[in-house]
């Protein structure tokens, strides 16, 4: 299992909420949320390595 590295992320409420939202809408918490949506942008720019 990876290691995840915890860092301090500043939001506008407003985004927050969205996000929180949204999470709540898919059954996830904000932070795995968050976690998806910064995976699904990385994938989508190609900037992230896939398995081996």
């Amino acid at each position: 299992m990876s290691q995840k590295k915890p860092f301090v992320l500043r939001l506008d409420p407003e985004l927050l909420k969205a996000v929180e939202k949204w999470a709540a809408d898919e059954f996830r918490s904000t932070n795995g949320q968050l976690e998806w949506i910064v995976a699904e942008a990385l994938k989508k720019a190609g900037r992230l390595k896939k398995p081996k």
